[in-house]
């Protein structure tokens, strides 16, 4: 089973929390979570150059609250907080556009990553810029599994899936290094997925970065 779901819903509940944290009725619920998905979507290509990880939102009544976790945090907040309170004006106008409640009140808070190596997202993200470069994708696999490890992960795997180094038939790779218990629930296991569009095609990029087991 923890080979084929993704590591992060597998241990929802368990280990982890949801991204999207509120409670709404059955009528409310569909239009709740379609609005997180959209400014969800716009923080991560507003920010790309930011690094963002993940974004959390967290409703109450009155007050919704979005948490940025971001490996480059000072790109979001800019010079004295200037590009933040930018960023946070856009957000309520977004909102606005797309159907909130104008008597909501909005909160924005950004938080650093603190090891951008251990980060499968970040990880996955420099491979896909490398790969673009036409950079070869062993050097630069082996070379981000290096630094993970050297980061303090107990173990990593990336996959590459597609038309890897240009090949004309697509294919599928994958370089694990380290121990990567999928399976145990325990297993605190970050996981991405990215896309790369190279020129010769799309090629999808998989990393698991295991951290070491965490306490229930």
């Amino acid at each position: 089973m923890g080979q084929k779901v993704n590591p992060l819903s597998f241990r929802l509940g368990i280990l982890y929390k949801a991204s999207s944290t509120w409670f709404a009725s059955k009528k409310d619920y569909q239009s709740l979570v379609l609005a997180d998905i959209k400014i969800k979507n716009f923080i991560f290509k507003r920010l790309a150059l930011a690094g963002i990880v993940s974004v959390e939102i967290e409703r109450s009544i009155n007050i919704i609250k979005v948490i940025i976790h971001a490996g480059r945090p000072g790109v979001i907040i800019g010079r004295g907080g200037s590009s933040l309170e930018v960023l946070k004006k856009e957000l309520e106008t977004y909102l606005k556009k797309i159907g909130a409640s104008s008597s909501l009140k909005f909160q924005l808070e950004v938080k650093e990553v603190k090891n951008p190596d251990l980060s499968a997202k970040l990880i996955g993200e420099r491979i896909s810029e490398q790969l673009i470069k036409r950079y070869p994708h062993r050097r630069a696999i082996s070379q981000a599994q290096e630094r993970a490890m050297s980061a303090g992960a107990k173990g990593i795997k990336i996959q590459v899936s597609g038309r890897v180094g240009g090949a004309e038939i697509g294919r599928s790779e994958k370089y694990p290094m380290g121990t990567i218990p999928t399976q145990t629930l325990r297993s605190d296991i970050d996981f991405a997925k990215v896309a790369s569009l190279t020129r010769s095609g799309y090629v999808g990029i998989k990393v698991w970065v295991y951290k070491g087991e965490a306490t229930l």
